[in-house]
């Protein structure tokens, strides 16, 4: 992925643009990911939360509870109440976009499958991509740039 790509949600009320490329993608496979998009998994693009600019409408947040306990908003268009991204944990300055958003979502495919103790079983993981029965260890995974820009949003959150 390279330049600015565009996404928004399902009616169009809501248009983003995304000045850089995530830092890292999540395809998710736990049950809360299920249960909220009623599908096997979610890919999620982590980004800093500035490099989501909005060019026409303003999603809302909506709360949502789940297994951990934190916080967890989901940020939807208002009429149509399309996902685009999340904030988990109220950081604020961080995102977890929904890659399915974009205007392209299969130029981004995911770093990492994660909670895939919860994974259902008919859904093929690639060999070549590192998996996970929970979480992972960031700096292990996670390239030397994107860590950089998770460590810039440290003093912010």
């Amino acid at each position: 992925m390279s330049g600015n790509f565009e996404g928004g949600c399902a009616c169009g009320q809501v248009r983003y643009r995304l000045t850089s490329k995530p830092m890292f993608v999540h395809c998710c496979h736990c049950l809360d990911c299920q249960r909220q998009t009623g599908s096997a998994f979610v890919i999620n693009g982590i980004i800093e939360r500035e490099r989501v600019v909005l060019l026409a409408g303003e999603p809302v947040a909506v709360a949502l509870p789940t297994d951990s306990g934190r916080p967890h908003d989901v940020w939807r268009c208002p009429q149509c109440q399309t996902a685009l991204w999340s904030d988990y944990g109220r950081r604020k300055v961080l995102v977890f976009l929904r890659v399915a958003t974009l205007d392209e979502p299969h130029a981004i495919v995911p770093d990492v499958h994660i909670y895939t103790r919860s994974k259902v079983p008919w859904v093929r993981l690639p060999a070549d991509v590192p998996a996970f029965a929970e979480y992972y260890d960031m700096r292990e995974l996670w390239p030397a740039p994107s860590l950089e820009r998770r460590q810039a949003l440290r003093g912010s959150a």
